[in-house]
């Protein structure tokens, strides 16, 4: 789909769904990651991942429009166009836009990285699990002020 078709879509929706017209710019932005769509309060244009459409189809990409546009309706109004907004919250349910958008399974699953390394208090025993290396000589035990060690992290699982 390209941006003209999006931008006929998001037009069409406008009408449709709240009776006003859409009168900016809605772009597809293949570097959004963690989020489904954006709106610009400066410009008042959209963007919409297009990973979405891909993963998920038309349909939740609609519902990622309504999202977007109650910020644009909302905020062109002067009334509350923030998640937090009573006004949002409830232009939401009426339009049937999503709150949040289905997170992607080819961008979003990030990998937590473990635990690495483990600091010891030489005083208290205090324990800070670390995942990057931390300089013992510049750190002290922010309990007691003691000396630091590193110590080995046992990473098999304990029974």
């Amino acid at each position: 789909m390209s941006n003209d078709e999006l931008q006929a879509w998001v037009e069409n929706v406008s009408l449709d769904s709240f009776g006003v017209p859409f009168r900016h710019r809605a772009t597809f932005n293949a570097r959004l990651s963690s989020t489904g769509g954006r709106y610009f309060t400066k410009s008042h244009d959209i963007e919409i991942n297009p990973h979405q459409l891909e993963e998920n189809g038309k349909e939740e990409v609609e519902k990622i429009i309504k999202h977007e546009l109650c910020h644009y309706h909302l905020h062109l109004a002067g009334r509350g166009y923030k998640h937090r907004d009573q006004d949002f919250k409830r232009l939401l349910q009426h339009v049937g836009g999503s709150r949040f958008c289905t997170s992607l399974q080819s961008h979003g699953s990030r990998k937590v990285q473990p635990y690495r390394y483990v600091l010891v208090c030489r005083d208290c025993g205090m324990k800070y699990m670390r995942k990057r290396k931390v300089d013992t000589r510049r750190f002290r035990c922010g309990k007691c002020k003691g000396k630091l060690h590193q110590q080995a992290l046992d990473s098999s699982p304990k029974s």
